[in-house]
């Protein structure tokens, strides 16, 4: 049975565990019944005394209602990522951006009558449009939307779209990737 594996392992934290059982009100015991794994198991995992095998893994995220590969990568010991800025310029768009494995961000600033459509920037994403300044139309396929200052909207970037500067703006989108859907 894979219930552990020799501890020391120094690239994972598996306190992560009892985060996750105390956000779910379980007591060891409670998690103990709802995996099959032993409480002397779990009670070691939790104070990094033991690193989980893939069966743990899974049985543990299966009890949090998460996916083995969502829980191994909570319990990674690096729990921020940094990144510094880019900047790209489409069209009359200037962009400033930071870009992480599940999401996009973007801060844009375009003069009246700048017009971008069919972002290339795109995956299977939802995109958000927080407009911080000035005013921008923006085309969905079946449904048009015109936002002001401190106005936002989100839509899903699968379709096509477009957007229009009616005044000099400033805006932040954000692209937020889709978990699976199946």
């Amino acid at each position: 049975m894979d219930e552990m594996m020799n501890s020391g392992d120094e690239m994972y934290n598996f306190s992560v565990v009892r985060d996750l059982r105390k956000r779910e009100g379980l007591t060891i015991a409670n998690l103990s019944e709802r995996t099959g794994i032993s409480p002397a198991v779990i009670s070691k995992l939790e104070r990094n005394q033991a690193v989980a095998g893939l069966g743990t893994l899974f049985r543990l995220a299966r009890a949090f209602g998460i996916t083995a590969a969502e829980l191994l990568a909570l319990i990674e010991s690096r729990t921020a990522q940094c990144k510094t800025e880019t900047e790209r310029i489409a069209g009359d768009f200037h962009f400033r951006m930071i870009e992480f494995s599940n999401s996009k961000c973007y801060y844009a600033e375009a003069p009246a009558g700048a017009k971008r459509s069919n972002p290339d920037a795109h995956r299977d994403d939802y995109e958000t449009c927080w407009v911080l300044e000035g005013a921008v139309k923006i085309v969905l396929p079946y449904e048009t939307h015109v936002l002001n200052a401190g106005e936002c909207l989100q839509f899903d970037a699968l379709f096509e779209h477009t957007y229009e500067v009616l005044e000099d703006c400033r805006i932040i989108l954000q692209h937020i990737h889709k978990q699976k859907r199946f």
